[in-house]
């Protein structure tokens, strides 16, 4: 792309005049229109927005470049949405909104599901029903949400599917801009709609209605050039709580990027209109502090992004979340840290910092001049934080990528209980998406991959907690099982984004990533928890007895019509409802194995 005088309102036009000069000329090796055209809309904008062409396509408004992304992609994204048209069965979805169907299972984030029928028994019985393969997905992020006989689904594809729970069939899509990043947020607003809200890779909001599928509103929640809404949104009395991240943390891998200016927090959004009512800032504003070796100018402080699901206590009128590291220094004493603001003003009553002096970005896994001098560990609380009521009084339950466990007291502001380190802990390992409590006993999924570190030694598995004590009442730690070529590990986390290589294999016969970083659910008596390795697994919450092994890195000819494969099941990837149990399988971001498959299990009739 090339910039240039203001853009006409003609999109071929639009695209002559600033994309042409380099796609249309075989000289300058950028690749053909024909191949743009072959490409999904969504990949088109994020190269825009994010990627290889963000400085080219910086002249041009986001609207513009929509369009563009849009207008290239047209026909061949009519064709890899057939499927939708084929497979529709239209109708309104009317849905009973309970709190109960969204990522935490209630406000409180345990992750325990109720009203559910599958038991231990049934675990060894349970056969696939359906599943849906969606076109050109590699990472299937977006954990769905189940009411009703509606099963709401997001997609990188760029959409947001509500399908008939028994038979997988669509009772309606919406397109979105970009591809959809958060898990949907269900409940009613106080005109007594029943709303889907949402977040897109470009930090869009979405407030869809869960009825009919129409959107009510869209904001843009775009603090910094490179936020976005990885957390799902919290809705509470009439009120959104959107966490923001960034994606710098990346950028600053490039050694011309002046890192770091953005930071995480919190937007309070009305829930009806989408307006502004608050906004907390887990940082100061960026100021420049050195040049560093390089010569780049370097800012700070930046990060302590939020990428976890924002936690509601209404008894005592806050909310709480956790933050990440610093993304350049000076460190701030909010990284790392359980931070508790009142419902109302956003205003903040407490915070408690588990690690200080954490600030780290891409710039350190190739000991690039932007690495800030703390280089600390990146000990994000990626995992959202848990309330648990407790007669001898509450406690919060947070999970760190060190691979500890901390228990924390509301009354005392935020006064450490106790923790208990399980895992090892490394940038992407420890306990990352999320854990999982009855009320009694805490639930740990522990992803630590393999790494060449003196001292370091990896403990993936799923760990059982007591939550009076922290004492470890079961533990379950798993082995990759196969033999591994050393030459074929990928890079680590966002170098292999950068530099991995083309040739790997998506779908290796043994995984170099097995552990657990998927958030745990509990439901009737059974833990179920997904691996990196494609494998889910399900476990007697009583003392750890291994129930069942699903594999998922298959092959598979979907009910959908679309050939697909699953992978990695990471983030969300699993949810049990009723006589249902969910699992999405595919997360190729990092170096783990792609998929596209939401896979449906089920006991069949007289089973």
């Amino acid at each position: 792309m090339h910039a240039s005088a203001d853009a006409p309102d003609d999109t071929a036009a639009l695209f002559k005049t600033h994309c042409a000069i380099c796609h249309e000329v075989p000289e300058t090796k950028a690749p053909p229109t024909d191949t743009l055209r072959r490409l999904p809309a969504a990949s088109i904008l994020m190269a825009m927005e994010f990627g290889k062409m963000q400085p080219q396509a910086a002249v041009l408004q986001q609207e513009q470049r929509v369009r563009i992304a849009r207008w290239l992609a047209a026909e061949e994204d009519l064709k890899r949405d057939a499927w939708i048209t084929e497979k529709a069965c239209p109708g309104e979805t009317p849905v009973a909104v309970t709190g109960r169907e969204n990522w935490g299972f209630g406000r409180s984030n345990t992750r325990e599901a109720a009203g559910v029928r599958i038991g231990r028994r049934d675990a060894g019985k349970l056969e696939l029903l359906w599943s849906i393969a969606l076109p050109s997905v590699t990472t299937m992020r977006s954990q769905p949400v189940i009411a009703g006989e509606t099963v709401f689904l997001g997609s990188k594809g760029a959409h947001l599917l509500a399908l008939d729970r028994t038979s997988g069939c669509v009772r309606w899509s919406f397109k979105t801009d970009a591809p959809v990043h958060s898990a949907p947020t269900l409940d009613a607003t106080p005109d007594g709609t029943n709303t889907l809200f949402f977040a897109d890779e470009m930090a869009t909001v979405y407030a869809v209605d869960a009825t009919t599928g129409k959107l009510r509103w869209r904001e843009r929640v775009k603090w910094f050039p490179t936020s976005i809404i990885s957390g799902p949104i919290t809705y509470h009395d009439g009120r959104l709580y959107v966490p923001l991240s960034s994606f710098e943390v990346a950028a600053a891998g490039l050694p011309t990027h002046e890192c770091c200016r953005t930071h995480g927090g919190i937007q309070a959004l009305d829930a009806t209109t989408g307006a502004a009512a608050w906004r907390f800032d887990t940082t100061p504003h960026a100021a420049r502090t050195v040049i560093n070796r390089d010569g780049v100018q370097m800012w700070g402080p930046s990060g302590a992004v939020v990428w976890n699901s924002p936690t509601i206590d209404v008894k005592r009128g806050v909310l709480y979340f956790g933050t990440g590291q610093n993304s350049s220094s000076p460190a701030t004493d909010t990284s790392d840290a359980i931070i508790a603001l009142d419902l109302k003003t956003g205003e903040k009553r407490w915070m408690f910092q588990a690690l200080a002096d954490d600030a780290w970005n891409a710039a350190c896994l190739s000991g690039g001049a932007s690495c800030p001098v703390e280089n600390g560990p990146d000990f994000d609380f990626g995992a959202a934080v848990m309330l648990v009521a407790r007669k001898q009084g509450d406690l919060l339950l947070a999970g760190q990528k060190s691979g500890e466990v901390l228990a924390l007291d509301p009354d005392r502001n935020g006064a450490v209980v106790w923790r208990k380190r399980i895992g090892s802990g490394s940038s992407n390992g420890g306990v990352h998406h999320g854990m999982a409590t009855d009320g009694k006993t805490v639930f740990v999924p522990i992803a630590d991959p393999e790494r060449k570190v003196a001292g370091y030694v990896p403990k993936p598995g799923v760990y059982a907690l007591k939550v009076d004590d922290g004492s470890v009442l079961w533990s379950h730690p798993v082995q990759r099982g196969c033999a591994f070529d050393p030459s074929d590990a990928p890079l680590v986390g966002l170098a292999e984004m950068a530099k991995g290589k083309a040739e790997r294999s998506p779908w290796p016969d043994c995984s170099y990533y097995y552990g657990h970083s998927a958030a745990a659910v509990v439901a009737n008596g059974v833990v179920y928890a997904g691996a990196l390795d494609g494998k889910l697994r399900a476990f007697d919450a009583r003392n750890g007895k291994l129930l069942r092994v699903i594999e998922t890195k298959l092959p598979y000819q979907a009910s959908n019509g679309v050939e697909g494969h699953g992978g990695a099941i990471d983030v969300g990837g699993v949810l049990v409802h009723g006589d249902r149990l969910f699992i999405l399988s595919g997360y190729g971001m990092f170096g783990q194995m792609p998929g596209n498959m939401l896979l449906v299990y089920g006991l069949k009739a007289g089973k």
